[in-house]
């Protein structure tokens, strides 16, 4: 059976560490501490004396005082990992976490979890080709000597690297080690760390490259772990839920958070409110219990993003200038079919096609495989699709040769309608006024990942009203906007007038839209 090394980089909160420490080591595992050398004796001491005779505990061989993006984090993590090494050799996997973490399964399923496959769970992926670094410097971390904390000692950290980048001092990463980045929370088997460890002791070369290289904790273990062990042992994953905000920043969980972090794929959540007191508990009671199944649901990342983006109006960034000079051609007509249930609009783009010549495209941005000519590769990214948007259905419309075109359009692509109304071209809107039931709108919640087949039925009643509020949102924009030639059908209304404004949406007679209108179960889910 699997039993745990847990690596614990921690810095304050002596309390809290301590009862860490004990929850995670009554179930049998273990516990190497590294308390940071930077918040005094007082402090360790406490930790020390409180958990002396627990047996399953252990600390650092030497205790560093650490900096955030420094090489004193991976060398404190070494010396926690040496110790633990020497001192628990019944342990068959280490696993890194921070005081800020706590396990949200029980142990006995974190167990059978790692017993289940032979496999290291770290996040690893090329430094140079991956976009993993969003912002800042990327290839200077590596090239260039790293002596001062950019966090600390800003000026004189942008001046050592301008200084080395105006002398040629840029080095060579060493020959036969690929660089690979990733989080910091791993969980990896005891001969990988035995493997690590030796490594450490045998290439004195790529220990002097990591030591003053910038942020060396995403790249460090990452890249020797990609170095020592055979790809299709390690899971490029890491067993601990965290999740940052478009700033950057750490999304932190609180007492209302237990459900959803129960229901995430992973072993621990990070990181833990220090005022959850009611989280902690109940998360720490969790720990020992057995026979716990869980509902695993993986909503959280999703869920998070819908949450924190509603009520954004507008876009984020401007428009590139291809794009706002870029035009469909003056002389075509595009028709938007605007509808939030996708098969009733495609339905009804079918029967356009059957009963007109006018070529008819479903969700070109919202679905990767909906049907497309084949124009060079730019067809097959949604986010290339949406990025050159005007270029791309110009290419549509030169490929029919056509003068008009039908796409479908969900309602929340109110930037797409917007900027198509605003092109050269002319526009004509075919909104479809659809009913929502709360069943639907649980499907729609699964579909679109804010909830999965295992999320609780109260969790999904809670989540509805948001939904709801949101599709709303969503039609009474797209109304405040006052476009030109909007039409609109809607189940509640009579053929005849549904028939009116399709046609003078498609401008075919009505007899023809009446057709279309009257096809049994058109607005049927």
């Amino acid at each position: 059976m699997a039993r745990i090394a847990f690596i614990l980089l921690c810095h304050k909160d002596p309390q809290s560490i301590i009862a860490q420490a004990n929850r995670l080591t009554a179930a049998g595992d273990y516990i190497s501490i590294h308390f940071d050398a930077r918040s005094g004796d007082a402090p360790y001491q406490t930790i020390r004396a409180a958990l002396r005779e627990n047996p399953n505990v252990t600390f650092a061989t030497k205790r560093l005082k650490c900096g955030w993006g420094e090489w004193s984090l991976v060398q404190a993590t070494l010396n926690a990992i040496e110790a633990a090494e020497d001192a628990f050799p019944q342990a068959t996997h280490f696993y890194m976490v921070s005081g800020d973490c706590m396990s949200t399964k029980t142990a006995e399923y974190m167990h059978d979890f790692l017993d289940r496959q032979e496999a290291d769970y770290i996040e690893s992926f090329d430094f140079f080709d991956s976009d993993w670094i969003k912002t800042g410097i990327k290839s200077e971390r590596l090239v260039y000597r790293h002596y001062f904390n950019e966090r600390t000692h800003k000026k004189l950290f942008y001046a050592s690297m301008d200084l080395q980048r105006k002398l040629g001092l840029e080095r060579e990463i060493p020959s036969d080690i690929r660089v690979m980045i990733g989080s910091q929370w791993w969980c990896l088997r005891r001969e990988t760390i035995e493997a690590i460890l030796r490594f450490t002791r045998e290439r004195r070369d790529v220990m002097r490259f990591f030591s003053t290289t910038w942020i060396p904790d995403e790249t460090f273990f990452q890249t020797l772990v990609r170095h020592l062990v055979p790809e299709a042992q390690i899971h490029n994953r890491t067993l601990t839920f965290l999740m940052f905000t478009d700033y950057g920043m750490p999304v932190v969980f609180y007492n209302d958070h237990y459900d959803l972090l129960l229901s995430q794929d992973y072993l621990f959540a990070r990181k833990i409110s220090p005022d959850a007191h009611e989280l902690k508990a109940r998360l720490g009671d969790l720990y020992a219990q057995t026979g716990v199944e869980f509902q695993l649901s993986n909503e959280g990342r999703s869920l998070f993003s819908f949450l924190t983006e509603r009520g954004r109006i507008g876009r984020r960034f401007a428009q590139r200038f291809w794009e706002t000079e870029n035009s469909l051609g003056r002389d075509r007509e595009l028709l938007m079919v605007v509808c939030k249930k996708w098969h009733i609009a495609k339905r009804i783009v079918s029967l356009i096609e059957e009963r007109t010549d006018i070529p008819c495209f479903q969700y070109l941005f919202n679905e990767q495989d909906t049907p497309l000519p084949d124009l060079g590769g730019i067809e097959k990214s949604l986010e290339k699709r949406s990025r050159h948007r005007r270029a791309w259905v110009r290419m549509l419309f030169e490929y029919h040769g056509a003068k008009r075109m039908v796409i479908c359009l969900d309602n929340s692509g109110f930037d797409l309608i917007e900027d198509f109304t605003n092109d050269r071209a002319a526009t004509r809107i075919l909104e479809i006024d659809c009913s929502f039931t709360d069943d639907y709108l649980m499907g729609h919640a699964k579909r679109t990942g804010l909830a999965g087949d295992q999320t609780p039925p109260e969790a999904l009643e809670r989540l509805l009203p948001t939904i709801r509020s949101d599709i709303e949102h969503e039609t009474d924009r797209i109304h405040d906007a006052g476009f030109e030639n909007h039409e609109r059908i809607s189940e509640t209304a009579t053929p005849a007038e549904n028939a009116a404004a399709v046609a003078r949406f498609l401008g075919v007679d009505e007899a023809t839209a009446l057709e279309i209108v009257q096809t049994p179960d058109l607005f049927s889910d």
